[in-house]
């Protein structure tokens, strides 16, 4: 596959890109305010989210608000198996930009309490729910709530939380599930292992990354660097871009023609963010222009190419890092409980990414013996290119978004 063949393979991929799923996973978070007579309950919703139910609009001045009353009727505080009365009307409270949240009150009395959710669970099977629940002595403590495992018992009959919440095992589990459906970070592991020749290789590629987003991970659920979330989205599908762009590159005989697209345009980009067009300021466009040029050209002039592969694979994987603390950060932990959810949430992150390497690494090293080495180059053309054309798809439509 020749120069031509990988750029045209990139822009088919990137055109039929729109339906494929990045990281991000459809969430709702709740908080519970337990007393002896019953409980407080207020949910927040992604409006995009919400958009998947195509909830009827209230008519007239008494209706109840569509989505308060869909919450109140899939979030349940139950006593011994049966839902707990309304105390008052579910109603919509004031809610930051593409936010929305909703409160109710429930009457409860202590003893065999238990929340149930099954949010948002028929439109998106994969939906996580973060529930924090305050009991009257002012304990708190937090679970991660999803399909098939959707109930908390909550108090015995003294009226204090007896449910303890999510294990270090279940943020084990929940880091495990975020790498394996992340599609963007798999994208960017998978196109560092197309050109990998050595184990040695491979082990330098997957350090660097990890040791960076293990970094960034914790600073951004510890709430030491709080990065603009749509920068970082958008730099995730770029640093995609950018490493299977470079696979092409290198492939094709370190040809201009790539690193000069790449720079037409992000100079591009560039002039419409001046415009007002997309969420990225043109000096941060113009930054990652200059990074390409000189990224390029020192690999250009390297004989040893592995070594600033892994130099980019850090860089990139500070990125990453906070692409995986969203879910984290979301959840505002108390301080108790945040060494106990980061260290088990990046255990099952390294899992998954392990368990990627320890899949399509012996698979590439197999193609590496089978007809003189050609399959694997084939291979190496092709993923290089559609990894480019999903990662350039995410990177447009975040920054334009």
């Amino acid at each position: 596959m020749g120069l031509a063949g990988v750029v045209l393979l990139v822009l088919v991929v990137t055109g039929l890109s729109s339906d494929v799923a990045a990281h991000n996973r459809s969430i709702s978070h709740s908080t519970l305010e337990l007393d002896d007579a019953g409980a407080r309950l207020q949910v927040r919703f992604s409006a995009l989210d919400l958009s998947q139910l195509k909830l009827a609009s209230s008519d007239g001045e008494d209706a109840v608000d569509p989505v308060a009353l869909y919450a109140s009727q899939h979030l349940l505080l139950e006593r011994d198996g049966v839902p707990c009365a309304p105390a008052e009307t579910p109603h919509a409270l004031i809610a930051p930009e593409g936010w929305r949240v909703v409160a109710w009150r429930v009457s409860c009395p202590v003893g065999g309490r238990s929340l149930r959710s099954d949010l948002l669970l028929d439109v998106a099977p994969s939906h996580l729910h973060f529930a924090r629940v305050r009991d009257p002595q002012g304990k708190v403590t937090e679970r991660v709530l999803a399909e098939g495992d959707d109930a908390w018992a909550l108090d015995e009959g003294s009226g204090a939380l007896a449910g303890a919440g999510t294990s270090f095992i279940g943020y084990v589990v929940l880091g495990l599930e975020h790498i394996v459906t992340g599609w963007d970070h798999l994208a960017f592991v998978a196109a560092l292992l197309l050109l990998a020749h050595t184990l040695r290789e491979v082990a330098t590629l997957v350090t660097a990354f990890t040791l960076a987003h293990s970094v960034t991970l914790a600073l951004a659920v510890l709430g030491l660097v709080q990065p603009d979330a749509v920068a970082v989205e958008s730099l995730i599908g770029f640093s995609i871009a950018l490493v299977a762009a470079e696979n092409a590159w290198l492939l094709a005989g370190r040809d201009r023609t790539i690193p000069a697209i790449a720079l037409a345009l992000l100079l591009a980009m560039a002039v419409l963010a001046a415009l007002g067009v997309g969420s990225l300021r043109p000096l941060a466009l113009l930054g990652l222009g200059l990074f390409s040029l000189c990224h390029f050209a020192l690999l250009d002039g390297a004989t040893r190419p592995a070594r600033l592969r892994a130099a980019i694979a850090f860089a990139f994987g500070l990125v990453h890092g906070f692409g995986f603390a969203g879910i984290l950060a979301e959840m505002e932990l108390p301080s108790d409980r945040l060494v106990h959810a980061l260290v088990g949430f990046n255990v099952g992150v390294e899992l998954g990414q392990l368990a990627v390497v320890a899949v399509l690494w012996p698979l590439l090293r197999l193609l590496a013996r089978w007809q003189e080495g050609r399959a694997e180059r084939l291979v190496a053309e092709a993923g290089s290119a559609a990894i480019c054309g999903i990662g350039l798809f995410w990177f447009l439509t975040r920054a334009f978004g």
